[in-house]
């Protein structure tokens, strides 16, 4: 048995070129058929787009020359005095310009794009009074929060004048020696005595009690405790100062609210 070859001898690595005539021409021959087919297919192309071109600029060629007089209506329009140029109607207040010509190209019936259009408008003003209705609503929240943010500080406002009456008028009673308040929201006390404080009247004393904490605002305990002052001391929280009598109080005291005090 013969020995195998060895694949790295030089009789595998020193491979001859196949040169048998034939080959290449066959070769040469079957790229130019391919060539000339690819040429062909382009050519081809070129052609059918150009034919399209080219109806294109010769319908746009005849849309933009003007008529001649070898058109016949423009001939009669001369005969009846008509120039170039000129504007149609005995007045001249016609138009100059020919109606343009708008070719259609797509395939959906007369009126269609009519359709769209009219659909565009809807939807845009729809879109519109959307957005006009989502502005109001956001404005009128924007106010509603303003108004209750206004009423919480007004409300603070109350509380806080309050309270100052409320310290003014216990420190002026115990000065004249009262030791007990006319009513027991007229002296301000912290939340733990006052509870003690109700603790021991009892539930009964409470409900007997004509204005008891729970029937009256803040407003109306305000009031009530600014007329006690001035009349009773003839103090005012705002002006801060226990003037000598009625007539001086009434002379430099500009009023009995806060708002006569801006």
């Amino acid at each position: 048995m013969a020995e195998e070859e060895d694949y790295m001898s030089d009789s595998f690595i020193n491979v001859k070129e196949d040169i048998r005539p034939g080959l290449p021409m066959l070769r040469r021959i079957r790229e130019a058929h391919q060539k000339e087919e690819k040429h062909r297919e382009a050519n081809l192309k070129n052609r059918q787009k150009s034919l399209k071109e080219e109806e294109k600029e010769r319908r746009d060629n005849v849309l933009k020359s003007a008529l001649g007089s070898e058109n016949k209506g423009f001939a009669l329009l001369q005969k009846m005095g008509y120039k170039s140029g000129q504007a149609l109607g005995k007045s001249g207040s016609g138009i100059v310009e020919p109606i343009p010509l708008n070719i259609k190209t797509g395939r959906s019936g007369i009126g269609h794009e009519t359709l769209i259009k009219r659909k565009a408008e809807e939807e845009l003003e729809n879109y519109r009074k959307k957005v006009l209705l989502r502005n109001q609503t956001e404005e009128k929240a924007a106010d509603q929060f303003r108004l209750r943010l206004k009423s919480k500080k007004e409300e603070l406002k109350l509380e806080g004048d309050l309270k100052r009456s409320q310290r003014a008028c216990h420190q002026l009673d115990t000065q004249k020696d009262i030791q007990v308040p006319k009513e027991p929201w007229y002296w301000f006390m912290p939340e733990k005595e006052e509870q003690e404080e109700k603790e021991e009247k009892g539930e009964k004393e409470q409900e007997e009690d004509e204005y008891s904490g729970e029937e009256l605002s803040v407003l109306e305990k305000l009031q009530i405790l600014t007329r006690y002052l001035r009349e009773e001391h003839r103090y005012c929280i705002w002006c801060g100062t226990t003037y000598e009598d009625e007539e001086d109080l009434s002379l430099n005291c500009p009023g009995p609210t806060s708002a006569d005090h801006d």
